[in-house]
């Protein structure tokens, strides 16, 4: 039993993350460490669009994707032939990007005769936190990502279960709606969180808290209210404090997080609170629910900020959950844009 344990904590996984607009690829070691990850971004490319453009994100990853995979051999040390699986993100995410990673994935297993292990992307989010800190179960993961917020409880490794969702916008998607319209580029989020620390004080803007004991999430009404300060603004021939503003719109998405998280903590008894995805790099965000996490006497884990973002390490470390198990996918592995993750529990 033991000689499994220590076979599987030395095992090598080369994960590849193509969901988006980052072309990625790690080399993990037993799940928890980081032994090479490479990322390329292409938000230059995609900002003066003002979003992703999933065709040319496609051909991007189909430029990129064998420079990026011989880069993390390169910089791991090691050799195709050291690794025991080749994980890759199966969804969510465009379909045409995740084909790319998929396909590169299916031709070195097959290669290399080693499975082929099909990721959850949001997983990988979650279990990012595996690579810097100790997991206690049950805990509750606040998953916020470009397309994604989620509160999701897991009762023990490698289980997820869905107990809130947004019902429209995401918080990533609403972060760039808002941004748009106050002209800051794009991903909006960072643009957003900065003002909003420079501001003196906030625009009063309201909070969808939904039903009584709902953990679900919206942001659609929100984005209205911030357009219609915007408006209002214009058509009065004032001046918009757009700091205000943003701090106000940052305000309400923080304090409607952090309350439900924290709540959501309390009644399913959950030992840790892991914030995940691309806006875990707010810093709002972070600062608030540091401050109610202590005052709650509960543990709050937090992925540096290359983590937190898109990148194939997080996709290796998810994928460790199915390998130690021998859980693998076959070679008629398809893109899931609409993968469930409920579903994708060991």
């Amino acid at each position: 039993m033991n000689h499994t344990c220590n076979s599987n904590q030395e095992k090598l996984i080369l994960a590849i993350e193509t969901s988006c607009d980052e072309t990625s690829v790690a080399v993990v070691r037993g799940g928890k460490h980081i032994v090479s990850n490479v990322v390329s971004s292409q938000i230059d490319i995609h900002e003066r669009f003002g979003g992703v453009v999933p065709e040319i994100a496609s051909r991007k990853h189909v430029e990129s994707i064998t420079l990026i995979i011989e880069q993390a051999l390169k910089e791991s040390g090691h050799e195709l032939r050291d690794m025991s699986a080749v994980a890759v993100t199966q969804g969510p995410g465009l379909v045409g990007a995740l084909l790319v990673g998929i396909v590169a994935a299916k031709s070195l297993a097959l290669a290399l005769d080693i499975p082929l292990i099909g990721t959850h992307h949001i997983a990988g989010h979650i279990y990012a936190n595996e690579l810097v800190h100790e997991l206690r179960y049950p805990c509750l993961a606040l998953v916020v990502s470009g397309g994604h917020t989620e509160l999701v409880l897991l009762e023990s490794e490698g289980s997820f279960r869905l107990i809130g969702r947004t019902r429209d916008d995401a918080v990533g998607e609403a972060y760039d709606k808002v941004a748009r319209a106050l002209k800051l580029p794009y991903p909006g989020g960072p643009h957003i969180d900065r003002l909003a620390s420079e501001a003196e004080t906030a625009i009063e803007l309201p909070r969808a808290w939904l039903e009584e004991g709902s953990y679900d999430f919206s942001f659609s009404g929100l984005k209205s209210a911030v357009l219609a300060v915007i408006n209002q603004t214009r058509m009065k021939g004032l001046d918009l404090d757009e700091a205000a503003l943003a701090r106000g719109f940052q305000e309400s998405v923080i304090d409607v997080l952090t309350t439900k998280s924290l709540r959501a903590a309390k009644a399913y008894g959950a030992k840790q609170l892991l914030l995940c995805g691309g806006v875990a790099a707010n810093r709002g965000l972070r600062a608030a629910l540091a401050a109610r996490c202590e005052e709650a006497g509960l543990p709050l884990l937090i992925p540096p900020g290359k983590l937190c973002t898109d990148n194939a390490a997080m996709i290796g470390a998810a994928a460790h959950l199915k390998l130690k198990r021998g859980i693998y996918s076959d070679l008629e592995l398809k893109a899931d844009p609409g993968l469930s993750l409920e579903q994708w529990s060991v």
